[in-house]
């Protein structure tokens, strides 16, 4: 049998008389997605980062935060285009302050150190992670990355809400011109002191050309955060990611109206030597092989290589919206 190779998002294109059976090897309304992940280091959260040095080894409070960084950045590793993570503490210092770990892998995270910040933040002010994301983000245009997302953890209300909001309309309108690519800001707070009136306000804004750019959910303790954002950042990524198939004569095979199966099965006329997937506003085409020779079906894997922990729906949600 003549096979032709799976283009990317693919991993295995057959054909059975006039079935094609093509599988996804990743959902592809991530494709060139780049991923970080920003934790609040303000010094309300200080006590959940437990003691440190000496009083670490002798006292019985461990570390709330560590096991929930791990999971999360794991999981939101293979959402990422090439699995490297931008990590780092915000609020820190005078609480308008950054402590940047870097690019962290999905493997490194597992074993990698989250003490808590250098130095416990004064206040909780946001528009530093903003500018550091949008900053970031361009560079990562020129190496590739065709779509931002960025998770922003916090426990206080922020400072600098209206800041918040007058920057993320200018990063729509960054958006809506084509200077930057489609970003997602995943907003998540813990705990009882989080503002979510703030919360809704900042992610209740749409804007011209854009929708939405923030969503918003709030944990009760910090052992439900990891969760949540797996749960948000699902659901983020794949609004109206229903798509469109067409042959290569420019007619509709199918249309799938809700998210995409990770195996797309549909028929096509004879003499069709190609599919183009459309899926939210990108085009992927694929060759058709010849006929298979055999019967075996193919395997279908799933969509990205799912972490041993899984998502799970969270015990509770409130009042969050995501768009």
């Amino acid at each position: 049998m003549a096979h032709e190779a799976p283009v990317r998002p693919f991993s295995d294109v057959h054909k059975k008389g006039d079935h094609v059976i093509a599988t996804l090897l990743h959902d592809p309304t991530v494709e060139g997605l780049d991923v970080a992940l920003y934790m609040d280091g303000s010094a309300s959260m200080e006590p959940t980062y437990g003691p440190r040095g000496i009083l670490a080894k002798i006292g019985g409070v461990r570390n709330q935060v560590e096991p929930q960084m791990h999971w999360m950045l794991e999981y939101l590793a293979t959402k990422d285009r090439n699995g490297l993570l931008r990590v780092a503490y915000w609020a820190t210092g005078d609480g308008s302050e950054l402590e940047v770990h870097g690019e962290l892998t999905g493997k490194e995270a597992r074993t990698f150190k989250f003490p808590g910040p250098k130095a416990y933040g004064k206040g909780t002010i946001m528009l530093p992670v903003l500018r550091d994301y949008v900053a970031y983000l361009r560079e990562q245009v020129e190496k590739g990355a065709r779509r931002g997302l960025a998770v922003i953890i916090t426990d206080s209300q922020l400072w600098d809400g209206e800041d918040v909001r007058a920057y993320s309309a200018q990063v729509a309108k960054e958006i809506a011109a084509g200077r930057l690519p489609r970003v997602n800001f995943v907003f998540v707070g813990v705990g009882e002191q989080v503002d979510e009136e703030q919360m809704e306000a900042i992610c209740h804004d749409e804007y011209p050309g854009v929708g939405h750019l923030w969503c918003h959910r709030v944990a009760d303790r910090m052992e439900e955060m990891a969760e949540l954002v797996a749960v948000l950042v699902d659901e983020t990524m794949t609004v109206a990611s229903g798509g469109t198939i067409y042959d290569d004569r420019g007619n509709v095979l199918k249309i799938y109206e809700a998210r995409l199966p990770a195996v797309l099965e549909f028929d096509v006329p004879d003499g069709v030597k190609s599919f183009t997937l459309e899926v939210a506003g990108q085009r992927f085409t694929q060759p058709i092989p010849d006929e298979d020779d055999h019967h075996d079906e193919p395997e279908p894997p799933r969509f990205d290589p799912a972490p041993a922990f899984a998502p799970r729906p969270p015990r509770k949600k409130h009042g969050g919206h995501s768009h």
